[in-house]
């Protein structure tokens, strides 16, 4: 008899209010053990209080977090095993590379008298070495996010949140920093949940994607399937006319370059 494996993470009927406003109607859904799960919608569709409950940082008024098959609803963010790269770096600009990295491995007593060679072990690992004495107003945008996610790794979280982490970069760096953390959750078979709201950046990324409006959930499923079968017309103006206009758009100049 197969044993079904429960998913790495599960949100049951989360319901969260703000202002007497619902903003999460009882949202459902699973992420599997080392899956790429991203939450695209608009801005204000709820997307990023669901992170913020994930993690902990948030309570919701009703529903559960299961986290491999237990209930974490009410588990400090400090004993949830998750880390969380946020959009805007949050890195102290008085520290080097080295310094912000390991900072958080301090406050942890089983891996405090080892946090230097954790943290240049990741450096190393995210190509950062040649970075290693600088202070992050040295780096560029995408080299101060690589930064950010190796502080994240360096704690060796199970699940890894990010809150729109490229939403500040120039689209060069984007698509280099969307093939690192790519390559990055290969090398550490991390699950991730990505939040964005750029369509083409959650095709890139992920195994599945859970497009939202307005506090639900209107699809989830891989990129094909939501291209082949889009559940709504939310999600085939939202995802895919929108596909649709950037590739006409780079068809366009590339032919007026020939």
């Amino acid at each position: 008899m197969e044993v079904l494996t429960p998913p790495k993470l599960r949100a049951e009927n989360l319901v969260q209010v703000f202002n007497r406003q619902e903003v999460l109607h009882d949202i459902s859904f699973d992420v599997k053990d080392g899956e790429f799960l991203s939450i695209l919608g608009p801005s204000g569709c709820g997307k990023t209080t669901i992170l913020r409950i994930l993690i902990g940082l948030l309570e919701p008024i009703s529903g559960r977090i299961i986290k491999d098959g237990v209930d974490i609803t009410k588990t400090k963010p400090s004993k949830r095993n998750m880390g969380i790269v946020f959009q805007n770096y949050a890195l102290f600009q008085n520290m080097t590379v080295l310094e912000n990295i390991a900072y958080a491995l301090r406050f942890n007593p089983e891996l405090r008298t080892k946090a230097r060679s954790i943290a240049e072990d990741i450096i190393e690992q995210v190509g950062l070495t040649e970075h290693i004495q600088k202070k992050p107003y040295k780096l560029s945008g995408g080299q101060q996010q690589r930064v950010a996610i190796a502080r994240t790794l360096a704690l060796n979280p199970e699940i890894i949140l990010f809150d729109e982490p490229m939403s500040a970069l120039d689209a060069a760096t984007r698509l280099l920093l969307r093939e690192e953390i790519k390559r990055i959750q290969g090398k550490f078979r991390s699950t991730m949940v990505y939040i964005t709201h750029d369509q083409e950046e959650a095709f890139a990324l992920s195994d599945r994607i859970m497009v939202m409006n307005t506090g639900t959930i209107q699809q989830l499923g891989t990129p094909e399937e939501l291209i082949r079968n889009p559940a709504n017309q939310f999600v085939r103006e939202f995802v895919i006319d929108n596909l649709q206009r950037k590739i006409d758009s780079l068809v366009k100049y590339v032919e007026a370059g020939r």
